[in-house]
């Protein structure tokens, strides 16, 4: 499913414009990106938790030349399936 799929499925879910739905769809994505850049956690009971990480910086090789290389530290996104979307997905 892409984002023109998901904006099809919100239309149909709660009968609101296409235009609507794709407004509502961009606000979402953009608060919880603003949230996450922030270092806050968003949590959606049910459905899931997303939240950042600070990743190390670490050794990695190079897979074309085979020489080491190092890997700086950063930021990343993650997201933790809740019990219920859990239990939908089995």
């Amino acid at each position: 499913m892409n984002k023109a799929d998901l904006i099809n499925a919100i239309v149909s879910e709660t009968g609101l414009s296409k235009s609507d739905s794709k407004k509502a769809l961009d606000a979402v994505v953009k608060t919880i990106s603003n949230a996450l850049a922030a270092g806050e956690k968003v949590s959606l009971i049910g459905f899931g938790t997303f939240l950042t990480t600070q990743r190390a910086a670490r050794t990695g090789i190079h897979p074309a030349t085979k020489l080491p290389i190092e890997i700086v530290a950063k930021k990343v996104a993650k997201f933790k399936a809740g019990t219920e979307l859990s239990q939908a997905v089995n």
